[in-house]
């Protein structure tokens, strides 16, 4: 089992039912390298909602995307350029430090394999 020594963040995105390709794409134009995505439920204040002006949609999709910490803020800002809070995604993120990484390829094998498969 290979263990990742580089230094690595989990950002997590939620944002509305279907926009999640959107996150995705943004992530990758910034340097990701793919996510996972799964069907969340919203549970927000009703109230709160209508106080600001937003509506409150139940159905959310969230995105898990593991980037080495180098290009994370990259990664947030064009996420949130392009699906953030004033957007139709509505969309928020935020991201955590991940302690130990097991079975990610590190990008520079990538990138070696590619080349030799040319």
């Amino acid at each position: 089992m290979e263990e990742s020594k580089k230094n690595y963040d989990l950002i997590i995105v939620i944002v509305n039912q279907g926009y999640t390709g959107a996150v995705m794409d943004a992530a990758k134009e910034a340097g990701a390298r793919g996510g996972t995505t799964f069907v969340a439920h919203g549970t927000g204040n009703k109230e709160l909602g209508s106080f600001f002006g937003v509506v409150i949609q139940p159905e959310k999709e969230v995105v898990f995307i593991i980037v080495d910490e180098t290009i994370k803020d990259d990664v947030m800002l064009n996420i949130y350029k392009n699906v953030g809070l004033d957007s139709k995604g509505n969309g928020i993120a935020f991201s955590i430090k991940v302690d130990n990484v097991i079975g990610f390829t590190p990008f520079d094998k990538v990138e070696k394999e590619e080349i030799k498969h040319e």
